[in-house]
């Protein structure tokens, strides 16, 4: 039997089908997660983020390593700070952390396809700028699970696969960012007769990002006062939030969630535009694809953000009266050099951003240097990895963004019948 149910942001409704995406009556909003068991608990009997009770999921029998959550010295004496925690996605072997594709993104894989797994899925199609791919790539390997990844070109450095058998199907946009891929993915959805993953609808993926705030407590005993992370969708971060408002309910690690503090990349940020407008709608000029090509983290870079829908980035950010930061390329590459200089390893521009918008955040006030803070670091390790394990880059079907249905039939099926 189930150990939760699916709830509408909205109006409310109690859903049946535990996968779903939506609401049939709210098309606007979320939905979310109810876990029968309103208290926290760690299973002394399961590894990694198998741990945690507040997964849509049974017993999955594949292994997931958690994120590495720690005390900061060096980063924090930088700052000045006495209480930096660093929530480390990536691969660090001598500290305990084993995320081999080196961004978070592999939690919500691994959840994901579990939990389509045993609600009878038989594979799933997904989009993605680089680091879901590359995640749901991998996970697919470890857990033998189908499934079919689309990615824009202009983000195929991003798409780097382990060295190991992987027998994955990988298609490249060719004339098209992040939200071409995602209306491409839906059509081969349907043209193969796969589920598509839903994005931050899925209530998997957003729990299981918020897996992040569930080993940080245990480490720091209760919830901070402010967290921070770059975004894309936003999912991460309305993944965090939920996680906070059930340890409100729970009642052992504080009254309030954390002050969400959020970031992107300039020129494209468009959420950070309509923030600081007070604004819950993205002004369509702020969408413009053309800005993309100036930003150094394309991984942030999706048109269809989680921002106005009801429970979503502006509802989180409401909540726990938060800010957004605009970052440039300048301040990126400056905090991914500050990180790697006092931290001792290497981390990705997206958690560039992050760790940009917190010197930002000290410099500006917004947090005390005494103040309990939680930093995600979502990728990092890369250089590790590249030298100790080895990656190579995918070999993709490339087709365009507007290829037609019955070219999707033609081309794509046969070939990835071929291959998957």
């Amino acid at each position: 039997m189930a150990h939760f149910r699916i709830r509408c942001s909205k109006c409310g409704a109690i859903l049946e089908d535990t996968y779903c995406a939506f609401c049939e009556h709210c098309k606007d909003s979320l939905l979310i997660t109810e876990y029968e068991d309103r208290q926290l608990r760690i299973s002394d009997n399961k590894e990694g983020i198998w741990r945690f009770n507040w997964l849509p999921v049974h017993d999955a029998d594949f292994s997931q390593p958690a994120p590495l959550v720690y005390k900061s010295e060096a980063l924090a004496s930088f700052t000045g700070m006495k209480n930096l925690y660093i929530a480390f996605n990536g691969y660090w072997p001598e500290r305990g952390a084993l995320v081999k594709t080196c961004t978070f993104k592999e939690y919500e894989a691994a959840v994901v396809m579990q939990n389509a797994r045993e609600n009878g899925v038989a594979g799933l199609v997904v989009a993605s700028a680089g680091n879901t791919a590359r995640a749901f790539v991998h996970l697919s390997a470890v857990s033998a699970f189908p499934a079919v990844v689309v990615v824009p070109r202009m983000c195929l450095l991003e798409m780097w696969y382990l060295v190991e058998p992987v027998n994955v199907p990988t298609v490249a946009v060719s004339d098209g960012d992040y939200s071409d891929a995602i209306d491409v993915a839906r059509r081969i959805s349907t043209a193969m007769g796969m589920p598509f993953e839903g994005g931050v609808k899925n209530i998997a993926k957003r729990d299981a990002l918020g897996v992040v705030l569930l080993e940080a407590v245990q480490v720091m005993g209760r919830m901070p006062d402010h967290y921070f992370q770059a975004v894309g969708s936003g999912t991460g971060a309305i993944g965090v939030w939920e996680m906070a408002e059930r340890l409100v309910i729970d009642g052992r690690y504080g009254s309030r969630p954390p002050r969400l503090h959020l970031s992107q990349n300039l020129p494209f940020a468009p959420m950070v535009k309509a923030w600081q407008r007070s604004s819950r709608e993205i002004d369509r000029e702020d969408l413009d694809p053309g800005l993309i090509n100036e930003i150094t983290t394309r991984v942030l870079s999706n048109r269809y953000p989680a921002y106005s829908v009801m429970g979503g980035v502006y509802d989180a950010l409401k909540s726990t009266e938060g800010m957004m930061y605009g970052i440039t390329n300048t301040e990126v590459y400056m905090a991914m050099k500050v990180f790697e200089s006092t931290e001792g390893i290497d981390i990705v521009p997206a958690a560039g951003v992050a760790v940009a918008s917190l010197f930002k955040a000290l410099k500006d006030g917004e947090i005390n240097r005494d103040d309990m803070v939680l930093l995600n670091i979502t990728g990092g390790g890369e250089k590790r990895v590249e030298r100790e394990i080895g990656t190579f880059i995918a070999e993709p079907v490339f087709i365009s963004r507007s290829i037609t249905d019955s070219e999707i039939e033609a081309i794509l099926c046969d070939h990835l019948k071929t291959d998957s």
